[in-house]
């Protein structure tokens, strides 16, 4: 039980943190209704508030620029999520489930990838793709997205799916269910949580990669947004894009946050079920 000093302190550090992590988002906010001419004001709040930035991605001299990539995140992010959960949900069942030679090298391996350094494989991937033909295509940001993807979500399921019952799916075989339909019938239904909220991780690792898209692409075929933005330009060579990329931000920070929104109880079920060893 808190006393009520302590009750005080761990509010004043909640709110140092919220503060803390939500000043940058309320800034970009702000700058994203400020006229050009305040964009250098020094000032946090705009004086003036105009629509004027939002109207020049969604309809103005950026609106090319962003929708195009906007479509191209959207896509591109989808699919490598649903790429993601199947192989991720097979992999993992296969690691908690399976007795194989090498599973503990299969988890570790994906440990490994998951923390190996981006950068260090953009340019070798940049001249094999340029080989292969999938430079500047949707395939080929998804394939590499997968490698981004698949570690966390096979970690994550894997967890899941060994606080599952055996006995559920042995009951399943005795009354006469094959591998395959007791896994599909007993197994899924109840890591759906966890396969759920897995595949909202991924989704969110796909939306915000910037080294991939900025390095494999260099057209609006399959620039995604993190990378457009990076080719916003004022309305001369002597005016910064500043409010044009907050608001683009802005834009592209909804879906997110709408997501965590609507889904934070089957967020918060699917990795607390996962964590806590039934």
């Amino acid at each position: 039980m808190l006393t009520g000093r302590q009750r005080l302190w761990w509010t004043l550090i909640t709110a140092a943190v919220l503060l803390y992590a939500l000043f940058p988002v309320a800034s970009i906010l702000a700058t994203s209704f400020k006229p050009a001419a305040e964009l250098t004001s020094g000032t946090f709040l705009p004086s003036s508030p105009t629509l004027e930035n939002y109207s020049q991605i969604l309809a103005g001299d950026a609106q090319e620029l962003f929708l195009s990539s906007l479509r191209n995140s959207i896509g591109i992010s989808i699919i490598s999520t649903v790429l993601a959960a199947i192989l991720a949900t097979l992999a993992a069942y296969a690691i908690a489930r399976l007795d194989f030679p090498g599973k503990k090298l299969v988890l570790m391996t994906s440990l490994a990838v998951s923390i190996f350094p981006v950068i260090s494989i953009v340019t070798p991937l940049f001249n094999l793709w340029r080989t292969v033909g999938l430079y500047d295509t949707w395939p080929g940001l998804i394939i590499p997205y997968l490698s981004l993807t698949l570690p966390i979500s096979i970690w994550t399921l894997t967890a899941f799916f060994r606080q599952i019952p055996w006995e559920l799916e042995q009951a399943a075989q005795v009354d006469g269910a094959t591998a395959y339909q007791a896994f599909r019938r007993a197994i899924v239904p109840l890591a759906a949580p966890g396969v759920f909220t897995t595949a909202l991780i991924a989704f969110f690792i796909a939306w915000n990669d910037f080294v991939y898209g900025i390095s494999l692409t260099s057209t609006s075929a399959a620039r995604p947004v993190p990378a457009a933005l990076a080719f916003f330009t004022g309305a001369s060579q002597f005016e910064q894009p500043t409010g044009a990329i907050s608001a683009a931000a802005v834009v592209v920070t909804i879906p997110v946050v709408v997501l965590v929104l609507l889904f934070q109880r089957q967020i918060v079920s699917g990795l607390t079920q996962g964590a806590v060893k039934g």
